[in-house]
């Protein structure tokens, strides 16, 4: 038996994404797929005093050239130190930010990274470290991939001798779950509802933002307020 799921890398992803790292066995960075506009590739939220604060990544965008994620680049290189000032501006009252303060900060301020694919994987990979997730990561450029969307998830699978598919419910409305099953392939969905509140800085509770502000905030009892650690929400 082996779990596998496959999505784009994200930047700084909520707490659903990192349920979804750990439910499975290995996790596959879809960035071949075209990089969207307004999306969660480049950007995520942070909770402030003014309420929810978007950090975006600046990225070159080539008009209406095919550009997949993995060939995205950084378009301006102060970045870093913007997002850092903010983390810190906002989080540094939070009761464990200066016990992670040094992991974030190195990635901030010295990666050279000039690719989004690669910046994305760094804080995916130190989130993992910090929350004990032992997934294995891939890359969806080391398989072949087919032309149909479907087809292109099966062959992952099989490619990896998976015999568990998790994906996110919005998939729901694509997915051709006869041809998984056709090929021994189960398929499942992540729950991402019913999330416990934990403690949180700046008035009402607000579950879609970072998942830093979950570590910042509940540090090593973050597993806690998550739902793959009791492999309790799928359906």
């Amino acid at each position: 038996m082996k779990k596998i799921a496959i999505s784009q890398s994200n930047y700084i992803p909520w707490k659903g994404y990192f349920d979804a790292i750990n439910m499975v066995d290995e996790f596959v960075l879809y960035d071949d797929m075209q990089y969207t506009k307004r999306d969660w590739r480049n950007r995520n939220k942070i909770k402030t005093s003014q309420g929810a604060q978007w950090l975006s990544i600046p990225v070159e965008v080539k008009g209406k050239y095919f550009q997949k994620i993995k060939e995205t680049r950084i378009s301006d290189y102060g970045w870093g130190q913007e997002h850092w000032n903010s983390i810190c501006h906002n989080y540094k009252k939070a009761p464990f930010f200066d016990h992670y303060k040094d992991i974030f900060e190195k990635i901030y301020l010295e990666n050279k990274e000039e690719l989004l694919s690669k910046i994305n994987y760094l804080f995916i990979e130190a989130i993992c470290g910090v929350l004990n997730i032992k997934t294995k990561l891939l890359w969806s450029d080391i398989f072949v991939l087919a032309e149909e969307k479907n087809q292109r998830l099966i062959n992952i699978c099989k490619d990896r001798q998976a015999t568990e598919y998790f994906s996110g419910p919005a998939a729901k409305s694509y997915m051709d779950v006869a041809l998984f099953e056709k090929e021994g392939i189960t398929v499942n969905y992540f729950d991402y509802a019913g999330y416990p509140q934990y403690h949180q800085l700046y008035g009402e509770f607000d579950h879609a933002v970072t998942i830093l502000d979950l570590i910042f905030n509940e540090g090593p009892n973050s597993q806690k307020f998550m739902k793959s650690f009791d492999m309790t929400s799928l359906t």
